[in-house]
């Protein structure tokens, strides 16, 4: 069993299946989210049970493989390795609010998005609750700094890994764990709608983003191949939905990319697209990617200024870990070519 991918109910019934009292469920659960890397440091459980955790369960700690700390802002990148070799990343980024972690929900991605490296060479697999949950543990306990807010914005489609992704968000929301609410915490999705609608009905007081990066189906296919399924209509339509029920509004993630999707009339059919429906937009400079032939617009603040003219809330994403590869998918990628 892959203990710290249980919730505390879970836990209980476990130990009572072993004969232990009930409070010992919590006492190796507060174990596990403070980062534990061996069933040996858990001192206060009796070793003949630590004996049998060992036989029973696995406990996951990811390595290190590779880290890079930005020159500029700090901002630091961590490849770490899995316990079957795989590598994902993860990016702590230091804000006056607070800093955010954006964390991995796959090993590689199968959207194909044209902009994003995660996806070349599609996913291999989805992560467990613990490896997401690690990914958080561990870069606190690294770093020394405090995590506040999560972003679900690194490699992988998290609503692809609906189930797993789920309990993730009730294990690092729990009071008796690390503890951060789910308004501290955004879910990045390309625009699986059915499971949108099958998020909504919980609601969670996360922000959802939508990667929507144009405003007409013509050029999001061209950027998005999930866009051929779904359509901008059918998508606009959904989250319309999901505000109805939810109440919480939703941002709108949109990278700039020179020549395609950064036009005056784009600008205008994204406001109108937009119309009525609370929400914000934001817009992200384009980080370059090698494999790809797409480049940063240099017309951001325009795009930007035109959007509020229409009444249309727009900010532009700070560019953080400019000297390192903090862009998505882009050191996991490096690593696989050195490999």
């Amino acid at each position: 069993m892959e203990i710290k991918s249980m919730t505390p109910e879970e836990l209980s019934d476990y130990f009572r299946e072993l004969g232990q009292p009930k409070f010992r469920a919590m006492q190796v659960f507060r174990w596990l989210h403070q980062g534990a890397e061996s069933f040996d440091e858990m001192s206060n459980i009796p070793k003949t049970l630590r004996e049998t955790l060992k036989k029973d369960c696995v406990l996951s700690a990811p390595v290190v493989e590779r880290k890079q700390v930005s020159k500029l802002d700090g901002t630091i990148k961590y490849l770490w390795k899995l316990s079957d070799g795989n590598c994902i990343e993860t990016v702590l980024m230091r804000y006056k609010h607070g800093n955010t972690v954006c964390v991995s929900s796959q090993v590689g991605c199968n959207m194909g998005c044209t902009f994003c490296a995660s996806t070349l060479g599609g996913k291999v697999r989805d992560l467990t609750p613990a490896e997401i949950l690690d990914q958080v543990l561990f870069t606190q306990k690294d770093s020394g700094e405090i995590i506040s807010n999560i972003v679900m914005m690194g490699i992988g489609e998290p609503l692809d890994n609906y189930d797993n992704v789920l309990r993730f968000l009730s294990l690092v929301n729990h009071p008796d764990g690390m503890n951060i609410g789910m308004r501290h915490i955004s879910l990045s999705t390309c625009g699986l709608i059915n499971k949108i609608d099958k998020l909504a009905p919980l609601g969670l007081q996360l922000t959802l983003s939508v990667s929507l990066h144009a405003p007409d189906d013509e050029t999001r296919t061209k950027l998005m191949p999930v866009n051929q399924a779904v359509g901008v209509d059918a998508l606009m339509e959904t989250c319309r939905r999901y505000f109805e029920t939810t109440g919480r509004r939703i941002s709108y993630e949109y990278a700039m990319i020179d020549g395609v999707n950064d036009s005056d009339a784009q600008a205008d059919k994204l406001a109108e697209l937009l119309r009525g429906q609370p929400g914000h937009v934001n817009l992200i400079p384009l980080n370059n990617v090698a494999e790809s032939p797409l480049k940063p617009s240099c017309r951001v603040r325009e795009f930007q200024q035109r959007l509020e003219r229409h009444g249309v809330t727009a900010t532009v994403r700070r560019k953080l870990g400019g000297d390192i590869d903090a862009s998505c998918g882009q050191l996991r990628r490096k690593h696989i070519h050195q490999q």
